[in-house]
């Protein structure tokens, strides 16, 4: 588990960034371009840091969470725009965006909408944590219709704490939620919740403020927003922590300009996702707008 960064990654000519400021996620997809949104709308990289495709504007500002499935050979992406009160789903190739999903009314409640986090399962049942607000989990088929709900905001063991981070646990069968309770006390943990909402068990503690979740065959990797990355194997255990910032006034900050970026150290890790060789890329909550590549040395 050693990586190697790629300095000037996704930067343009000029060495300015491409993106402006990030707090979102990252995704890539089958012919391996990197998805990474941004508070402007989502940017498209090769694998070489090219920009060759964005999708900008209202439609797709405030993307905190994204997943990317191919359903019948078509890619989409479903994002969770904190923001922007909603749960979209939209086509990676055009952009065109088919289904959005609001705070349901059939669940009965009414409670402010801020969703951060975002996952589908197999057959097309999606998962919208509401994690800047009441801390509800809500489900929807994959027309959008409201199936139920669970979960609830407080620190106990079944509650959580800013529901920030989730996706489909897939090294499990069946596969279940895995979900970053972010700001529970003392130190942030991951859950695992069945696909019905029962909780199962905590996963680990003392993450800090960990922000998200991307699974590539057994290993997990958690951006920490104290600005490190934190990868996990099969059995939970800790087996690397990357870019680990030693800096108490650049962690969980997100006004570290690029003229202060150090190479290989993170400020506020938020988004990260493994491409099919095992390398990682990983966004920052950054006023300058982050990504790196860290390449994994075999």
């Amino acid at each position: 588990m050693t990586f190697d960064t790629v300095p000037g990654w996704g930067l343009r000519p000029d060495g300015s960034s491409a993106l402006g400021p990030t707090h979102g996620a990252v995704v890539i997809d089958k012919s391996g371009n990197i998805y990474t949104s941004a508070q402007k709308g989502v940017v498209v990289f090769s694998p070489d840091g090219k920009v060759v495709q964005s999708y900008l504007g209202a439609d797709y500002s405030n993307m905190h969470d994204m997943e990317i499935r191919d359903e019948d050979g078509t890619e989409y992406i479903y994002a969770a725009r904190n923001n922007d009160a909603e749960g979209i789903k939209f086509n990676a190739a055009s952009g065109e965006i088919v289904l959005k999903l609001p705070l349901p009314e059939e669940s009965g409640l009414k409670v402010k909408f801020n969703p951060t986090a975002i996952t589908v399962t197999a057959n097309g049942d999606i998962y919208l944590s509401n994690g800047y607000a009441s801390n509800h989990i809500f489900v929807y088929d994959k027309s959008g219709k409201y199936l139920f709900h669970f979960g609830e905001k407080g620190n106990g063991l079944k509650q959580f704490n800013t529901a920030h981070g989730m996706t489909l646990d897939t090294r499990y069968d069946p596969p279940r939620l895995l979900i970053c309770d972010r700001n529970h006390e003392p130190k942030g943990r991951l859950l695992h919740y069945s696909l019905k909402g029962e909780f199962i068990e905590e996963v680990i503690t003392g993450l800090g403020m960990p922000t998200s979740v991307s699974i590539q065959g057994d290993y997990v990797s958690v951006p920490d927003l104290h600005g490190r990355l934190v990868i996990l194997d099969k059995s939970n255990t800790i087996m690397a922590v990357l870019g680990h910032n030693p800096d108490p006034d650049a962690r969980r900050n997100f006004n570290v300009p690029q003229d202060q970026w150090i190479e290989g150290i993170f400020s506020g890790t938020h988004g990260s996702y493994w491409d099919e060789d095992g390398n990682l890329y990983v966004q920052d909550w950054n006023v300058s707008g982050r990504i790196m590549k860290l390449v994994r040395v075999k």
